[in-house]
């Protein structure tokens, strides 16, 4: 049996770890032992940035924000459905994400950092788009776990009511947000009732073909008309 090898690990002020983990050619990142992301399982990664970005295929130079870049799954796609003039800000709070992406993950997804069309922000991404107004063609946003795992009593939650208006605020006019989520969350959903969006909630299967459980991504947008269309 192939042992699972920590490559690299970083300790936070609150005493939480983060690990960077490798066995047999696949990855997981994890958060006190938990893992939060796995190599293998990409497939809701890659259709969170096929759901967000897919008004924007044909167009000349678009803008899109990408919070949270974990292994790169997202970014690379993104950059696979957009134009040689299009420019992709990644949002990662975690300095440590970021160099793993480039020291060890970079061969899983064609080295997307390297791209030129990619500005890597160290920073909170609610931070990138409270100060943003009306400049992005497309929000993609993966977090934690979603939704849920923010404390819904935070008033400054991205979640909150107060971060979509943030969000409709930071994007150009009747364009889209994804959002990624290990579950489902009827609250999150009536949060965007309340601010009068329009979204879709899509199930996507964490790996292709595979049996894990599936995760969720809404797309949302002030204009129903600009929404992914419905799947069976």
């Amino acid at each position: 049996m192939k042992p699972t090898i920590q490559l690299d690990s970083a300790t936070f002020p609150d005493g939480s770890e983060l690990a960077l983990l490798t066995h047999d050619g696949d990855f997981t990142i994890t958060l006190d032992g938990e893992a939060l992301m796995m190599s293998r399982q990409n497939e809701s990664e890659l259709e969170l940035a096929r759901l967000g970005c897919a008004r924007l295929t044909r167009r000349k130079d678009p803008t899109v924000l990408i919070g949270g870049l974990g292994l790169g799954y997202t970014l690379r796609q993104t950059l696979d459905l957009l134009g040689k003039h299009a420019k992709v800000v990644v949002a990662e709070l975690r300095p440590e994400i970021v160099q793993w992406n480039r020291e060890y993950l970079g061969e899983l997804t064609g080295h997307p950092l390297r791209d030129l069309r990619v500005t890597v922000q160290n920073a909170d991404v609610f931070d990138v788009i409270r100060q943003a107004d009306h400049v992005y063609d497309a929000i993609l946003l993966d977090l934690d776990n979603g939704p849920d795992a923010k404390a819904p009593d935070r008033n400054d939650s991205l979640y909150s009511r107060r971060g979509l208006r943030a969000c409709i605020n930071a994007l150009l006019d009747g364009e889209c947000l994804a959002v990624w989520s290990a579950d489902g969350d009827a609250r999150f959903e009536k949060r965007m009732r309340n601010e009068k969006l329009h979204f879709r909630r899509f199930s996507v299967r964490a790996h292709k073909g595979g049996r894990a459980r599936c995760r969720t991504v809404w797309v949302a947008s002030t204009k129903s008309s600009n929404l992914p269309p419905r799947r069976d």
